[in-house]
């Protein structure tokens, strides 16, 4: 392991951007994306997870920092959970994997969904001009946690598409390398590529369609008793990412503000929920 390539992972961590540490670096973007995907291989793990969690979990720590006597336990599942079998408090599911039997349901977030491909699989197969070209090309689909293929797909608020291909996956970050490896067209949110589409890694397909707003929930059980640790935690993922009453777009966000500790008494409750996973 390189000494220059752990400062370069600390450059990204404090600016978390690849764009901006390569500018402070004043490094190719390129060159900082491959000296981190090699960081990666070595070490064998994912050093950067997509956007939304990590958004999502700076709201949660937050919480934890305004109430230090409280203890949380977060799941990470990509399959689906019985809340109430398990006794979990809330869960965050993402639209296509939500099932609402006896779950209140409320938006936080949404995101936005397009098509991408490396320039190497367009210059191969041609760069599809309409939505209905997208159907002759290979794409990666998705597997929902209960078998089914999720291969009917959304352009814009009203055009859908069914695609096909040879590569299929549960997880987003594997869909996307299938598409910086040329293999294909994936179909991603923006904030989790959008650092691929500057370094020229991958481009955007059809820009000139508004991209497809995918959403995100909270979610909990209507027929338990909600504990106050709970009701807390849920009325603060509201404020936080709910603003105004309307669900934050991750494709567009920004800094979010800090939040002040409370100094106000808090019980000892444990709260367990399960983070599901864009997949």
């Amino acid at each position: 392991m390189k000494t220059e390539d752990l400062a370069l992972f600390h450059r990204i961590a404090e600016t978390g951007s690849l764009i901006e540490a390569a500018d402070l670096l004043n490094l190719p973007k390129s060159t900082v994306s491959r000296r981190l995907q090699a960081l990666e291989d070595e070490l064998n793990i994912k050093l950067f997870p997509i956007h939304s969690m990590k958004i999502l979990m700076q709201a949660i720590f937050r919480f934890m920092d305004m109430h230090p006597k409280l203890t949380l336990e977060v799941i990470s599942s990509s399959e689906s959970v019985d809340m109430v079998k398990h006794n979990l408090d809330v869960a965050f599911v993402v639209e296509p994997a939500l099932d609402t039997l006896d779950l209140v349901v409320r938006p936080i977030f949404t995101t936005d969904l397009r098509f991408y491909a490396s320039p190497q699989y367009l210059a191969v197969h041609g760069i599809p001009k309409t939505p209905k070209e997208i159907e002759a090309h290979n794409v990666s689909m998705f597997r929902l946690s209960n078998g089914k293929i999720f291969n009917e797909l959304f352009i814009g608020s009203e055009q859908e598409v069914r695609v096909r291909g040879n590569f299929c996956s549960n997880s987003i970050e594997v869909a996307v390398e299938f598409g910086l490896q040329g293999r294909g067209i994936v179909y991603a949110p923006a904030e989790v590529v959008d650092e691929y589409v500057q370094t020229g890694e991958l481009v955007t397909l059809l820009p000139e369609i508004q991209p497809h707003q995918g959403e995100c929930f909270l979610a909990y059980p209507s027929r338990r008793y909600v504990s106050l640790a709970c009701r807390r935690f849920i009325d603060y993922i509201m404020q936080e990412l709910v603003p105004n009453g309307v669900p934050i777009n991750m494709s567009e966000q920004g800094p979010r503000r800090s939040c002040k500790a409370s100094t106000g008494a808090f019980s000892d409750d444990v709260l367990r929920f399960p983070v599901k996973k864009s997949s």
